[in-house]
């Protein structure tokens, strides 16, 4: 059994043997690249919370109007997202990555100038649907350059939007502190920037990510060898909606910390409003270090029981937020976000495993549906608040984390992979 993987690759010769070693091979540099220009994608959407005060009071909104910004911005990313999945999968349309940087970081800069509640609802539908365009074609091209040690290097490149969303809410803070909510158009220097960049590049990153199907002999040495072989994979439709089910409520955790957490040190603990972005920096901080040590560890341990097990451990972290007080709380609040979001881009290869004929699709499935679907959880959550206290629906996301837990002890084994 020990001679078996070079007996394969003297078998498949040296042409063969140059593949899967060139397959195995992260491309560091277009990871990196693919990782900024999540970084501004998110940095957009994830300003968007740090905002909302400020929103608020210019436009004089309640709880339930506020949540229903985040509701917008959440589901418009996320219900077409699918859609440019099954376009991603059917071809390539690489063009979508700048434009849609553009389109994200237009539509959220403009909604610190709009007159009125409907335009800033307009303009959060136009900059969901650039995030909505971003995440499967980018995540189908991440996956693409990623190599063998998917759950890693895929941790890397979620490791750009997650630092993104936590450098939005203080980017946010010291933009409109400064500026006024007008600041926000400040959103534009790096959207510009960043596009423009991807622009420069595109033709490199279409040849780098277009890896052709080998034949099947190549497919038959590439499985013995422990490589993907997607195409030739089972699609598990019923695993896969168990799996959005499980990404929906933790998503809806994640979604009421980000939404709530600034107006309960505002409204309840009558905190200085500078300290928003902070908050949600260390809250989504977190979570951006948590994607990048998840990755590894999901690797060596597999990614059904990773998922499953760290959602118990994000539990009483966000229990003790409710509890705790002072710097303690900054504390557990970071450990909490990044417990809860270090299964993020686990999901998405788990994902991938359970669709593997629709790689494209099952990024947009769960990066935006199952992720936007948690919109409706915050909407629900802000009627919460507004009858009950903004800390009553603070305590209903931190225990969500148990009913994901619950729910991904169903998940099932992929067919025909190494049960991930």
């Amino acid at each position: 059994m020990a001679d078996s993987k070079p007996a394969v690759l003297q078998a498949a010769g040296p042409v063969l043997a140059a593949e899967i070693a060139s397959r195995a091979r992260p491309n560091v540099k277009l990871i990196g690249l693919l990782a900024l220009g999540h970084l501004v994608i998110d940095v957009n959407q994830g300003a968007l919370s740090a905002l909302l005060p400020f929103l608020k009071t210019t436009h004089g909104l309640t709880y339930a109007q506020a949540a229903m910004i985040i509701l917008v911005s959440t589901m418009t990313s996320s219900i077409i997202q699918p859609l440019f999945g099954y376009l991603s999968d059917q071809t390539g349309r690489r063009w979508l990555l700048p434009s849609s940087i553009t389109l994200a970081g237009v539509g959220f800069a403009l909604t610190g100038v709009a007159p009125s509640y409907p335009v800033i609802l307009v303009l959060v539908v136009l900059g969901g649907v650039g995030v909505a365009a971003w995440h499967p074609e980018g995540y189908k091209t991440a996956t693409g350059v990623a190599g063998e040690r998917k759950a890693t290097a895929l941790g890397w490149f979620s490791l750009g939007g997650n630092v993104g969303f936590a450098l939005g809410p203080p980017v946010m803070t010291a933009l409109v502190t400064s500026l006024g909510v007008a600041g926000t158009l400040g959103l534009l220097a790096p959207t510009v920037v960043v596009a423009g960049l991807f622009v420069t590049v595109l033709p490199l990153i279409a040849r780098a990510s277009a890896v052709p199907r080998p034949a099947a002999a190549t497919r038959t040495h590439l499985t013995a060898m422990g490589g993907q072989g997607s195409t030739d994979g089972v699609n598990m439709p019923r695993a896969m909606a168990m799996l959005i089910l499980v990404v929906t409520l933790r998503s809806w955790s994640t979604l009421g910390f980000t939404t709530f957490v600034p107006f309960f040190y505002i409204d309840v603990l009558k905190q200085d409003p500078r300290l928003v972005g902070p908050l949600l920096f260390v809250f989504l901080g977190g979570g951006a270090l948590g994607s990048v040590f998840g990755g590894p560890i999901a690797d060596r341990l597999g990614a059904r029981a990773f998922v499953r097990w760290v959602l118990l451990a994000a539990l009483p972290f966000g229990v003790l937020f409710m509890l705790t007080d002072g710097i303690v709380r900054f504390v557990v609040l970071g450990l909490f976000g990044a417990i809860l979001t270090a299964s993020f881009s686990v999901s998405v290869v788990l994902a991938q495993a359970y669709l593997p004929r629709n790689a494209g699709m099952a990024s947009g499935l769960i990066v935006g549906f199952a992720v936007g679907t948690g919109g409706l959880a915050v909407t629900l959550l802000g009627y919460a608040a507004d009858h009950y206290g903004v800390g009553t629906a603070l305590w209903i996301s931190a225990l969500m984390p148990l009913a994901a837990f619950f729910a991904a002890r169903r998940l099932p084994a992929p067919r025909g992979h190494a049960a991930p």
